[in-house]
């Protein structure tokens, strides 16, 4: 459903962050990106999102050309506390999108609900985001991206700015989100075993300008929990060439 094609993007004071990226994502699939720090990432991923032109090459949504944000796609970011609106409730925080949309005004109070009791928040709809703790904010920058029901679903580090434990919290409501509503993701991490524990392949990019230098299939079962898929040897052994790939292995294209 997503095709990236020799993607280039150059910056006006001509650092090359992306140099001639080349990808496709199935439908349902969840895919993990990670690189070196500094890589171009996000970049990337702002390319896919039609938040930033590239200089070079294009990128495809269910055989579109993305020339500005596609109206089937959400983004969740790292920084939760920039992406809700403090004078806002957290159910209309979920629904404003839809609002934009032109849903009425019933239906937007029901699908933000039904997105809210999803990740685990049903009851917070009337509470504010400062009330809430920093999980519980990403949650709702996700029950969010649920009600607007996008085809393609991009995060950028989402799980970065929360505790250890909150993490493996949301990495496990990803994967359950996902198994329900069978959509398409694209995960930027810096966080190897993450980027293995939730993902169906794991893409490494190189040093900047970013390309991909391994394209990774995570053989691991399809119910993963924190404990035994961790233990697990395959997850072991995938995480130590993921991570290897990261410092400055091989830049050519391997799979395990």
């Amino acid at each position: 459903m997503l095709e990236i094609s020799g993607l280039a993007h150059s910056y006006p004071d001509g650092h090359r962050a992306v140099g001639g990226l080349d990808l496709r994502v199935d439908a349902q699939q969840l895919v993990s990106i990670v690189g070196p720090s500094g890589c171009g990432k996000s970049t990337v991923l702002r390319c896919v999102a039609g938040l930033q032109r590239p200089t070079g090459g294009e990128v495809r949504l269910d055989g579109a050309v993305v020339e500005g944000v596609p109206g089937n796609l959400a983004v969740v970011f790292q920084d939760y506390s920039r992406s809700l609106f403090p004078w806002l409730t957290i159910r209309d925080n979920v629904a404003l999108p839809l609002r934009r949309r032109g849903v009425a005004r019933a239906e937007r109070r029901r699908l933000a609900e039904q997105a809210l009791n999803e990740v685990g928040l049903d009851g917070a709809g009337a509470k504010y985001p400062w009330q809430l703790s920093g999980g519980m904010q990403q949650r709702v920058a996700i029950a969010r991206a649920l009600a607007y029901k996008p085809s393609l679903l991009l995060m950028d580090e989402p799980f970065g700015s929360v505790d250890a434990q909150t993490r493996e919290d949301l990495e496990d409501l990803l994967l359950q989100v996902r198994a329900r509503e069978r959509m398409t993701i694209l995960l930027v991490t810096h966080d190897i075993d993450e980027s293995v524990y939730v993902g169906d392949r794991v893409v490494v990019l190189s040093r900047s300008p970013a390309r991909v230098i391994a394209d990774l299939p995570v053989d691991l079962p399809g119910q993963r929990d924190q404990i035994s898929t961790r233990a697990d040897p395959r997850f072991v052994a995938l995480r130590a060439e993921v991570g290897r790939l990261v410092r400055g292995g091989s830049l050519q294209k391997k799979t395990v």
